[in-house]
């Protein structure tokens, strides 16, 4: 992450319709590295600096708990002014009840919030 502070925000804004939150903290040099909790409290998404110049797209999902929770995520993005690369629908390529919308966080990378139904 170029930053960490501020991608960390905007995740617990965008993301907060499925329970994505800050769990914990720690220095890491001249920055943080933060992790992120869903509903069941336990960091499992964690944002730090870039090291080496990484520079690849990610993509990483996140499981949300029904539809109206994926229209809630794209909400808050649209509201955050975060690029929207696919607005909610379902995806039946992947299965059928695939429901998802797909994100472009600060650093470029794919971020969807994806129900299975």
């Amino acid at each position: 992450m170029a930053d960490v502070e501020a991608s960390a925000a905007l995740y617990q804004r965008v993301f907060a319709p499925i329970g994505l939150r800050e769990a914990m903290r720690f220095p890491a040099g001249d920055d943080v590295v933060v992790g992120m909790a869903g509903p069941e409290g336990q960091p499992e998404f964690w944002l730090s600096s870039a090291r080496g110049g990484e520079t690849r797209e990610l993509h990483v999902a996140f499981r949300a708990p029904d539809r109206d929770a994926v229209d809630a995520v794209h909400a808050a993005a649209v509201d955050a002014g975060v690029e929207v690369l696919h607005e909610p629908r379902e995806w039946p390529e992947y299965h059928p009840g695939y429901y998802a919308v797909f994100l472009r966080d600060p650093d470029g990378h794919n971020v969807e919030a994806v129900h299975h139904g």
